[in-house]
């Protein structure tokens, strides 16, 4: 498999991830920014947005709404991370979101 080939297939992996989680099981989401980490709900919003918008650049034929797509992703996974450390979640919780940053430094790297 080349790498061109890869780098798409991870593009549209992280994409439908970011869809799933933020569309699909967004119940989910309500439920773990309010009683989870106690954020408040335009919190919650505008982290959707922001995720879905940069797993959307990640789709784009253009070289430059990529890298930000990544970089964005990248940022707000540190972020995620963050809240799991700073509510002591179990390190289960927190894979998704070392697994989602590790993909998008790589294809970052490699792109």
């Amino acid at each position: 498999m080349n790498i061109e080939l890869l780098t798409t297939v991870l593009k549209i992996v992280i994409s439908t991830a970011l869809f799933f989680v933020w569309v699909v099981r967004y119940d989910n989401i309500i439920t773990e920014f309010r009683k989870d980490y106690n954020y408040p709900d335009w919190l919650r919003d505008l982290t959707g947005i922001a995720k879905l918008s940069c797993a959307a650049m990640l789709l784009s034929t253009n070289q430059d709404l990529n890298e930000l797509g990544l970089k964005g992703i990248i940022t707000l996974m540190v972020f995620a991370i963050l809240t799991h450390i700073r509510v002591k979640s179990s390190f289960r919780k927190a894979v998704p979101s070392v697994a989602l940053m590790s993909l998008c430094l790589a294809l970052l790297y490699f792109g």
